[in-house]
């Protein structure tokens, strides 16, 4: 997905390309990738000749904000409290970031009055 974010519309090649340096992969498994994505509506194609060319339909933040969803149905029985209560637990938020979560919860209630 980041490639496609970062690069627009792009081919199976050009994503295989691209990942071959960090992370080469087989043209099928990149295709595979490509067809999940695309059942999971995070990503379109249209077809050009015999060439299909992916698109990004969701933006990173919605997309991110769907798989911590999952996260929390399936590790957490759905509860966003024992979530953040894990984060802080295991010290993946701190004072800081707590801090500015907490801010952006007062701005965001402020904004629905």
């Amino acid at each position: 997905m980041r490639l496609i974010w970062e690069h627009g519309p792009c081919t199976a090649d050009d994503v295989r390309e691209r990942l071959a340096s960090t992370r080469p992969l087989k043209d099928s498994t990149v295709r595979t990738i490509l067809r999940r994505l695309i059942e999971k509506r995070y990503v379109i194609h249209s077809v050009t000749g015999r060439t299909y060319l992916y698109a990004a339909v969701i933006q990173p933040e919605k997309a991110a904000a769907q798989a911590v969803r999952r996260i929390i149905d399936r590790f957490c029985g759905g509860s966003v409290e024992q979530f953040v209560v894990g984060l802080v637990d295991s010290e993946v938020l701190g004072d800081k970031e707590l801090k500015a979560i907490a801010a952006k919860i007062a701005q965001a209630k402020g904004g629905r009055k």
